[in-house]
């Protein structure tokens, strides 16, 4: 049994996080922190999160006998207390993106801040546990993936990786909760009913880390061009992704693709190959990411639909999923996995 405790825990990650911790059988859920609602109980904040607790304010003292930490704290706000958890011997599960980026340097192109940790940097383990399980089980510090690159990385690996593919081009959709908790705009009721639209539809930050590990397994630069949309529903990516061959390259047939792709998952607990295109119904709710890949040979390229739940396996599951690896775990323990 471990003591894990949520610093920012009144956002939707941390929220999801509460109920799968609370839930975990080895796990005691320790102190949950928050700004806003200091001395509120959890169900006066989320009245459907049926656990005991009460909300206190952030300090190193509050978290101090939990081995494990999950910060849920915005983007570029995330790395001071980061630090400060690892120099005092936590073990943390970052949500936010201040570790996701091996380059120092890039904290600055894509999100628009100085690194102020960047000796922690290169120890960080970007934690998607189909590329990098063996890391995630030694590191002290892991940062979650976001919920784009979660649904667009797995959709293209294979095919990056044993074909070479150069380019990728991810068209995806995403509920509006991926949009975090706090209101805006662009995420009002009245807003997003009844509309469909593109954001970020050049540089989107989150292109960021599709770059960076593609271009790892591939051993060599991979360009991704990455449109998100705004789907006027709750929860849930489903992503459609083009991936280019090289000029002159020959397509494999609908089942060698498919052959490659369930000898790529086959030992993967939460990735499910199928053959026909996946709804964003059959994953909600669930740690589980669902593919299916096409070839396309009308236009020389493959096609693959990939869909997770933007909250689960795109934000607080994966993290749950983590600190199964990291604690030595059964990986799916907590996750409600089959099998």
């Amino acid at each position: 049994m471990i003591q894990a405790g949520i610093v920012g825990a009144t956002g939707f990650t941390g929220m999801v996080l509460t109920e799968l911790l609370w839930a975990h059988p080895e796990v005691r859920l320790g102190p949950l922190t928050s700004s806003s609602y200091v001395d509120q109980q959890v169900s006066d904040v989320f009245p459907h999160v049926r656990v005991p607790g009460t909300y206190v304010e952030y300090s190193p003292e509050a978290v101090a006998d939990c081995e494990f930490v999950f910060v849920c704290y915005p983007h570029a706000a995330s790395h001071p207390v980061v630090g400060e958890l690892i120099d005092r011997g936590h073990r943390v599960i970052d949500l936010s993106a201040d570790f996701r980026l091996a380059d120092e340097d890039a904290y600055q192109h894509w999100y628009g801040f100085q690194h102020g940790r960047a000796d922690l940097v290169p120890k960080a383990v970007y934690g998607l546990p189909e590329l990098h399980r063996e890391r995630i089980a030694a590191a002290d510090l892991v940062a979650n993936p976001g919920c784009y690159p979660t649904a667009t990385i797995l959709a293209a690996l294979p095919l990056v990786r044993d074909l070479g593919i150069a380019t990728v081009i991810v068209d995806a959709k995403s509920g509006v909760s991926g949009a975090g908790r706090a209101p805006s705009a662009t995420t009002h009721f009245s807003r997003v009913h009844d509309d469909f639209r593109a954001y970020g539809e050049v540089g989107h930050r989150h292109t960021s880390e599709m770059l960076q590990e593609l271009g790892r397994v591939a051993g060599t630069p991979v360009g991704v061009s990455f449109t998100p949309h705004l789907l006027p529903l709750d929860r849930g990516i489903l992503a459609t992704v083009y991936c280019l061959p090289a000029v002159g390259a020959e397509l494999l047939s609908q089942d060698a693709l498919m052959h490659l792709y369930e000898g790529a998952y086959v030992d993967e607990p939460f990735v499910e190959v199928v053959a026909a295109a996946p709804a964003l119904s059959e994953v909600q709710c669930t740690n589980y990411c669902r593919i299916s890949p096409r070839v396309d040979e009308a236009a020389g390229l493959y096609k693959v639909v990939s869909v997770i739940d933007n909250l689960l396996k795109g934000a607080s599951g994966q993290a749950v999923q983590n600190l199964n690896i990291m604690a030595g775990f059964p990986e799916t323990l907590g996750l409600g996995a089959q099998g």
